[in-house]
């Protein structure tokens, strides 16, 4: 069902490395230009494109783009009590995870008299995007709000599809989980469409332009928030999930084949990934693959993505070179399962979200560890990390000097300016006290 790449008796460096990678043919590049028509035309023709891309890619018409608060407040008061309660429980771990996050303020003392006060300040509006397409994630709407709530922004909008089996609607539970975070802006619209939506905004809806866009999505979503990039602030290009495990011959097969299984099932495109030191354990994932994929209720889809390119069982001579692949990968996800797994967290450079042991599956990430799910995929944790408070908080520096304090450095600026051939800036501080002089 999942190919196996053997790297036995090699060493291969970075630049190697990064070519074994198993990766999606489709990347966001590919993608770029679709989702580039559906933002020009939303700029363009406002709600009527909206509706149009609704008809077209979710088979729905006729439907309330902005959300009526009484369909928000229908969804929370038809919840089950056992749903509502598992996702309170979610809200209030999330909320505790991201409160780790938001910097205190500073206040560094330079010199006598010279004081730079280090803030960190929330982005006034955010766009944030929830999917809809094979799975429902009311978790998404409880991972992006909870972090901009925490960050202290004022105004939130959440976008998710409209769904044809609820004549057009977003899916209740998406509906009831903003409802019980308190957000009343919510738009059935979704894809590339959507992301251009938030970040140009929509006259004709009344949808007034974001600051950032985060969550995460489709191929489409994710090339279209780096259209976006520049316009608004993004988290990152979070799309088909994908995940990575490092194990060794103390693992468990059925734990780790589980694991694999579980992010296969988002979508076909999604990545699974095992990098073990031991032949033996290997084949024993590989037959626990085999036994529990069949069972699964997306078994098909599970198993296109295990048989697809982006899915691997990787061989190698030990966990040293483990280490160095998935740094090289950079993976949304990876887990730890070996017998040292502690020691080797130290050497992990590149990865969204790092679970540890038997017991820390990715599926607790997704749902009640207190961490944030939306992650980056497609190696951007290379350079980009997962949502949480941070991403709605701009450090700003609020510097104060006292008449002394600047004087102190008036020669130094001088000659600085000077050498930048911008002698206005020295003069504007000399300024200060020639009036003295005379």
């Amino acid at each position: 069902m999942i190919r196996t790449i053997d790297l036995r008796g090699t060493r291969p460096n970075r630049e190697e490395l990064l070519a074994l990678i198993p990766r999606n043919s489709l990347d966001v590049q590919t993608a770029s230009s679709i989702a580039a028509e559906l933002i020009s035309d939303v700029c363009e023709r406002g709600v009527l494109a909206l509706q149009e891309q609704a008809f077209n890619l979710d088979g729905v018409s006729g439907h309330n783009i902005r959300v009526p608060q009484e369909h928000i407040d229908q969804a929370v008061a038809e919840l089950s009590s056992q749903l509502r309660s598992s996702l309170e429980e979610t809200i209030s771990r999330v909320r505790l995870g991201s409160q780790a996050q938001v910097p205190s303020q500073t206040s560094t003392v330079i010199a006598p008299g010279a004081t730079i006060i280090q803030r960190w300040q929330p982005v006034e509006r955010v766009g944030l995007y929830v999917p809809g397409g094979k799975a429902v994630y009311p978790s998404s709407v409880i991972m992006n709000v909870v972090p901009a709530q925490v960050a202290g922004v004022t105004s939130i909008a959440l976008a998710s599809p409209p769904q044809a089996q609820y004549d057009g609607r977003v899916h209740p539970t998406i509906l009831a989980a903003a409802g019980l975070l308190g957000i009343s802006e919510v738009y059935a619209m979704g894809g590339a469409g959507a992301v251009g939506a938030f970040a140009f905004g929509v006259p004709d809806l009344g949808l007034i332009p974001v600051n950032v866009v985060t969550g995460p999505g489709n191929i489409y979503v994710a090339a279209a928030k780096r259209l976006v990039r520049g316009t608004v602030g993004i988290d990152s290009e979070a799309g088909p999930t994908e995940i990575l495990i490092i194990a060794d011959s103390s693992a468990n097969p059925a734990f780790v084949a589980a694991d694999l299984i579980s992010q296969a099932e988002h979508d076909e495109m999604a990545s699974a990934v095992l990098v073990t030191d031991s032949e033996v354990f290997a084949a024993a994932t590989a037959q626990e693959i085999s036994r529990q994929a069949p069972l699964t209720k997306h078994a098909e889809r599970v198993e296109t993505s295990l048989n697809g390119n982006q899915s691997a069982l990787v061989i190698v001579d030990d966990l040293d070179i483990a280490v160095d692949f998935s740094n090289a990968y950079a993976p949304e996800h990876l887990e730890i399962h070996t017998s040292n797994a502690h020691q080797l967290v130290s050497s992990i450079k590149n990865a969204g979200a790092i679970f540890v042991g038997d017991f820390t599956p990715v599926s607790l990430g997704d749902y009640s560890a207190g961490s944030n799910h939306v992650l980056p995929t497609a190696g951007q944790a290379l350079f980009s990390s997962g949502l949480g408070a941070y991403t709605f908080l701009r450090p700003q520096q609020i510097v104060e000097y006292t008449k002394d304090a600047l004087s102190s450095v008036a020669e130094g600026i001088r000659s600085l300016s000077d050498d930048e051939d911008l002698p206005a800036h020295g003069d504007a501080v000399d300024i200060r006290f020639e009036q003295e002089d005379n």
